[in-house]
């Protein structure tokens, strides 16, 4: 019942259209869905893992928020909205942490043991994003919407862009990671393409100008 309560005093504090932790816990479904998980989670560590898969299926279909029975979850993990979270067998996510819909934290297809990735703390991880391969996220890092991260995330920065860039940020350690605005991240890659198409239309005008001066 304690971690219950971290869990709903967590949603209330980062959620500005909760009005009380009873609403929270009656009607948002990823609490349901953490509640699931601790029992599918004990049961495939109990080697009961039909029963865990069953439990775990069953949420899904409540839910709409996939967490395999394996994967590992740490204290105040907040899932907004939820609806399309899929979380695989061995992804480890740490204490005070918020992950939007549509996230995955999923493998490539390619390793074997370890798949997944292992999030830090006070992690936030944006709508649509994509988090695949087992390397580590960093304590305080952002994930902004719709990112594709195949790599490590450091410490106190940003992931953007498809395949994600790293855009270091100055860190501020709170107990709850300052969330990204999600319609300003600045795409390093967007950034550079738009400076290229600038050069591009530079370089046309002066050679605009060059053919009308030697036809003069």
């Amino acid at each position: 019942m304690t971690r219950l309560g971290e869990t709903l005093r967590a949603y209330q504090a980062r959620d500005p259209a909760a009005r009380s932790r009873l609403e929270i816990f009656l009607l948002y479904p990823g609490v349901h869905a953490l509640i699931f998980h601790r029992v599918s989670h004990w049961l495939w560590r109990h080697h009961l893992r039909f029963l865990a898969r069953l439990n775990s299926q069953l949420a899904r279909h409540c839910t709409g928020i996939e967490i395999h029975p394996g994967a590992t979850i740490g204290r105040r993990l907040v899932i907004d909205h939820g609806m399309g979270v899929v979380i695989g067998e061995t992804a480890e996510i740490g204490d005070d942490c918020l992950i939007y819909h549509q996230v995955t934290l999923g493998g490539t297809g390619k390793e074997t043991g370890k798949r997944h990735p292992t999030i830090g703390n006070n992690v936030m991880i944006a709508c649509g994003a994509k988090v695949l391969g087992p390397f580590a996220v960093g304590d305080n890092a952002r994930i902004a919407a719709n990112a594709v991260v195949l790599s490590e995330v450091p410490e106190d920065a940003t992931a953007v862009g498809i395949p994600a860039q790293i855009v270091k940020i100055a860190g501020r350690s709170t107990h709850y990671a300052d969330e990204v605005d999600q319609t300003s991240v600045k795409n390093p890659t967007l950034e550079k393409l738009a400076a290229l198409a600038q050069r591009v239309e530079e370089l046309e005008k002066r050679l605009e100008a060059k053919e009308e001066t030697e036809r003069v």
